[in-house]
């Protein structure tokens, strides 16, 4: 008797990797995490070493401690791994929450056409997606740039790591603004405006054959959203509202995401805001460290709704929807000497709450009528949390069995790619159970329109002066072109600060780089020269880098 197969879902994450097995009627069998460290070398600037992904996956699937017969894959979108010719990292990956590409996203638009880049690739240029930091290497890192041979996203990075196959579903490839998403195919049009080599792309399948997608088409169909009626939202580190489209259809504005489903012949329109449960994790860390979550849900139940006039701006590291806006920033507005730290608890939860009903919104204008809300995410454990989320979106919340939402789609794609089961309404009749359900508060509307709209008011009024000044701050200090029209001054910034830079790795180690012959080109850093693939031991004792 043939033993039962046992399917493993891996999602890349921002915090670290976790692997889940699964039985083919959805039981989980095993699960595991480990956990790898966030680089800010500069305000604004999101990095991590691919190294740490991948060490982190072997760490995690030697814990499960099961023997899977089909590996499935998610992971964090839009990130850039840059690899040479052996299939080496060149530099640290740049994540999707980086934020300094706000001038090479101006030249996209420029060069490819605002309304031609968003009817080809479904939006606009933002600074989080992948193509801009291709430009951003090319403009600022071209010692890296010219060795450049292959390019991969963070989780296709770990399958080459396991399967020595450079491949990516069209669903994260849609995140690249290289893609045509209509289509479901590169996007020759952009490619060549923006004149990135074709040969670096990898081939692209749907993620049905290759058991793969982006982390918010696999948290979907982990969670049943395979179809239109339901939506998936996710209060993970960022925070996302998603329903899928029957066609593709973009929104002229770009206000909303759409990219390919991970069911083939499907597409979705989200919206993002970045700092959802990543507001709440800041919250905690700079107010209430040592706090259990627990404790601080208790005390955001006894402030009642609305938090006493006290509001809270997500905006840690900008934001995506609505506002498409790198520089905006978070704040609490409307403090008194009356409030306390459970105050603030609850303002940060309905911050974000409110957060997620504009990208909601934002997707009844496109024709989405949500029936229900499959929710997953850290955030999700907290029953207040989701009773406000529901609240603000009108929307009740159901919970499934498993809270991994992308590990569990990855894995379910899994079971598809092998033969498991025939399609994706299959895997989701077999696997998906909803746990229970989270109704909206419906005795006293604490949370109706009028809050929102006045919630939005008040904002706008308090932070238009302060973000205003925070943009010239920024764009002074980035040197942007209007300011500095022949980078001259960022030039001699990065001849005074060089040893911040990524790209002196010898500075930070206390070394010199070798003498080189005319007209060769630069090596880029040994340290970030990898493993080669299919290697299972580390790329060399890590050297403990020295602070500037």
């Amino acid at each position: 008797m043939a033993a039962e197969p046992i399917l493993v879902g891996l999602d890349v994450g921002t915090t670290g990797v976790k692997a889940l097995a699964l039985s083919p009627r959805g039981d989980v069998i095993a699960r595991a995490e480990a956990g790898y460290p966030l680089s800010t070398p500069q305000p604004g600037w999101a990095e991590q070493d691919p190294e740490d992904w991948w060490r982190a996956t072997r760490t995690a699937l030697a814990e499960l401690g099961v023997a899977p017969t089909s590996i499935g894959l998610s992971g964090q979108m839009h990130g850039l791994v840059a690899l040479d010719e052996n299939d080496r990292v060149l530099r640290p990956a740049i994540l999707w929450n980086d934020q300094r590409t706000a001038a090479e996203c101006a030249e996209i638009e420029e060069r490819v056409g605002l309304e031609r880049l968003i009817e080809l690739t479904g939006n606009r240029a933002l600074t989080g997606f992948t193509a801009p930091k291709l430009l951003w290497l090319r403009r600022h890192e071209p010692q890296v740039y010219t060795y450049i041979t292959r390019i991969l996203l963070p989780k296709d990075y770990v399958r080459l790591r396991l399967t020595g196959e450079h491949l990516v579903d069209a669903a994260d490839a849609s995140g690249t603004l290289l893609f045509d998403v209509g289509r479901r195919r590169w996007s020759d049009d952009v490619i060549d405006a923006l004149e990135v080599p074709r040969a670096w792309l990898p081939e692209v399948r749907e993620s049905t054959e290759i058991a793969g997608a982006g982390d918010q088409a696999a948290a979907a169909l982990g969670v049943g959203v395979d179809r239109p009626g339901p939506v998936s939202v996710v209060l993970g580190t960022s925070g996302v509202v998603f329903a899928v489209l029957p066609r593709y259809e973009a929104d002229r504005e770009a206000r909303v995401h759409v990219f390919c489903h991970c069911v083939p012949g499907t597409w979705h329109a989200m919206g993002v805001m970045l700092s959802a449960a990543g507001s709440l994790g800041w919250y905690r860390r700079a107010f209430a460290p040592g706090a259990a979550h627990e404790e601080l849900d208790g005390e955001a139940a006894a402030v009642p709704p609305g938090a006493e006039g006290v509001l809270f701006q997500p905006y840690l590291s900008g934001e995506r929807t609505p506002h498409a806006d790198p520089d905006a920033r978070g704040a609490f507005v409307g403090l008194e000497l009356r409030h306390g730290r459970g105050h603030l608890t609850r303002a940060v939860l309905e911050g974000v709450a409110y957060g997620l009903r504009d990208s909601l919104e934002l997707l009844r204008a496109l024709g989405v009528e949500p029936e229900v809300g499959r929710v997953s995410g850290g955030g999700a454990r907290s029953r207040l949390w989701l009773r406000i989320v529901a609240s603000v979106l009108g929307l009740p919340l159901e919970t499934t069995a498993a809270e991994e939402g992308s590990a569990f789609g990855a894995a379910l794609l899994a079971g598809i790619r092998d033969g498991v089961f025939a399609d994706a309404a299959e895997a989701v009749e077999a696997c998906v159970r909803v746990r229970d359900t989270i109704e909206p508060w419906t005795r006293h509307e604490p949370l109706t329109d009028t809050p929102v709209r006045s919630w939005r008011r008040r904002l706008g009024r308090a932070f238009r002066p302060a973000l205003q000044a925070s943009r010239i701050r920024t764009s002074f200090r980035r040197g942007s072109d209007r300011h500095d029209p022949d980078g001259s001054a960022r030039d001699a910034r990065d001849s005074d600060v060089g040893s911040r830079t990524p790209l002196r790795w010898h500075e930070r180690q206390g070394s010199s780089p070798s003498p080189r012959p005319q007209g060769q080109r630069p090596r880029p850093s040994r340290r970030f020269l990898g493993a080669d693939v299919g290697t299972t031991g580390t790329s060399g004792r890590r050297r403990r880098r020295r602070r500037p």
